[in-house]
């Protein structure tokens, strides 16, 4: 959804389009076999976040030290916070229908992360990756082609939903390093 250009800016391409009724209808259901496992797939998102992705951890004091990805598996702190970012999902798949309350879902997670957090808003598109990547792996009978293809458009919208309430708020470093 972005591209560099020249000067550094951020040149942030059109919103994706709407999800289809077909399309909604393969995420709820691929949805409903990954919440089944929700802690463990939490816990496998974020960790491969923290170690593909090792600047990410600044932001959460209870685990940045933790260098170990099994001792990350273990944190509790981290399995508290997968839990929050899975219960998120499972509000958005189970809201699709009510753009309404996709939105403010999405300008609340926004807003404390821009303001509260202060994370760089490129984290949700590399986490977005990280999502497709480990429900790719761990339910490949259920994420096949289309289905990753649905996923893949949420994701985008979602992103594009999320960078926009980052501008609402005034965040300034639109940045697409990850240091």
């Amino acid at each position: 959804m972005e591209r560099m250009q020249r000067d550094g800016e951020v040149d942030h391409l059109e919103q994706p389009s709407p999800l289809t009724d077909k399309e909604k209808v393969m995420i709820q259901d691929s949805w409903a076999k990954v919440y089944q496992n929700c802690d463990d797939v939490g816990v496998a998102i974020l960790v491969r976040l923290f170690v593909n992705f090792p600047s990410s951890k600044q932001y959460f004091s209870d685990f940045k030290h933790i260098e170990e990805p099994e001792e990350l598996e273990r944190s509790v702190q981290l399995r508290k916070h997968a839990r929050k970012v899975m219960s998120a999902i499972n509000t958005l798949v189970e809201s699709l229908d009510d753009s309404d309350k996709v939105a403010s879902v999405l300008k609340l997670v926004g807003r404390a992360h821009a303001l509260r957090h202060k994370v760089e808003p490129v984290y949700f598109k590399i986490l977005s990756g990280l999502i497709l990547e480990v429900l790719g792996e761990e339910f490949s009978e259920v994420v096949t082609t289309e289905v990753a293809a649905a996923w893949t458009k949420l994701l985008a919208n979602l992103c594009c939903i999320i960078t926009a309430v980052y501008k609402e708020v005034g965040w300034t470093k639109l940045s697409t390093a990850t240091g």
